[in-house]
C-alpha cells in the first residue's frame, strides 16, 4: 500500500468508538503499527461518552461504529461538528445501504465494512483525512440522486444564480471534471488536468467558498442539481 502521508506531516489523529472491547483493542493496534502516519488519541464505548470527550481529545478522525449498544450513532453525527472538526469514517458491521446513506447524509465523510482489509481501513482513514470522500460507486450513485431529487424541490426558490456566475470557465471546467471523475484520486484528476494536486486543491477551495461547498461529496451534489457537470 502506498501512504499518501509525508514523514514530515503530524500523525493523524484517530478517536476510536466502538462498544466491543475486543474490537477497540484490535483496532489501537492496528493504528498504532502504522506509527507515525497516525496515533489512537481517545476510545469511547458510546454516543454519549464520545460527545463528552471528543471536544479535548481533539481528533482529526472519529472511526466510528454505527451500533453502540443497541442505540444508533447516526443521529448524533449532526451533533459533532459544534464540538469537533474531526471528520466521520463509519466502520461498520451493517449491511444496510439505506443506513449508510443516512450517516452520509449527516455528514459522515465515508463507510467502511468492517469484513474489509486491514489495510483498505487504513488507506481509508488516510484517504477522508485528506480531504476525499470514502464510498463505494453504488452508494454514490444514490447519495447523488438523493441530493438531487431534494434540491431540485427548491431549486425555484434558491436558484443560487450569482453564486454559478461568479465562477470563471476554468473553475466550472475544473467542477465538470472533478464530477465525471467522482471516483478519481484527486492526484488522477489533476494529472489529466495538467497541473499539479496543490493547483487542483487550490482551485477546489476557491470554488467551494464561491459556492458555500464544504466538500467533494457537496460539489458533486450541487453540480448535479444546477448541471454544471454538463459539457
Amino acid at each position: 500500500m502506498t501512504s499518501i502521508q509525508s514523514s514530515e506531516q503530524k500523525p493523524i489523529r484517530v478517536m476510536i468508538v466502538d462498544d466491543h472491547k475486543s474490537i477497540v483493542w484490535g483496532l489501537q493496534r492496528l493504528i498504532e503499527s502504522s506509527e507515525p502516519r497516525m496515533e489512537v488519541v481517545a476510545m469511547a464505548t458510546s454516543c454519549a461518552e464520545m460527545l463528552s470527550t471528543v471536544a479535548a481529545a481533539s481528533p482529526d478522525i472519529i472511526l466510528l461504529d454505527l451500533d453502540l449498544n443497541g442505540e444508533s450513532a447516526v443521529d448524533v453525527i449532526a451533533d459533532l461538528p459544534r464540538l469537533s472538526s474531526a471528520k466521520v469514517l463509519v466502520l461498520t458491521g451493517v449491511r444496510d445501504p439505506e443506513v449508510h446513506q443516512a450517516a452520509i447524509m449527516r455528514g459522515a465523510r465515508g463507510v467502511v465494512g468492517k469484513d474489509e482489509s486491514a489495510d483498505v481501513l487504513l488507506l481509508a482513514i488516510e484517504r477522508v483525512h485528506a480531504g476525499e470522500v470514502w464510498i463505494n460507486h453504488q452508494m454514490m450513485g444514490r447519495l447523488l440522486s438523493a441530493f438531487s431529487s431534494g434540491a431540485a424541490n427548491a431549486a425555484n426558490n434558491n436558484p443560487e444564480v450569482a453564486r454559478i456566475d461568479s465562477l470563471t470557465p476554468r473553475e466550472r471546467e475544473i467542477v465538470r471534471v472533478v464530477v465525471k471523475n467522482r471516483g478519481a484520486k484527486s492526484i488522477e484528476i489533476a494529472e489529466s488536468m495538467n497541473i499539479s494536486e496543490h493547483t487542483l486543491r487550490n482551485h477546489l477551495t476557491v470554488i467551494y467558498d464561491k459556492l458555500n461547498l464544504r466538500n467533494r461529496l457537496d460539489l458533486f451534489a450541487y453540480a448535479i442539481e444546477h448541471r454544471l457537470a454538463v459539457d
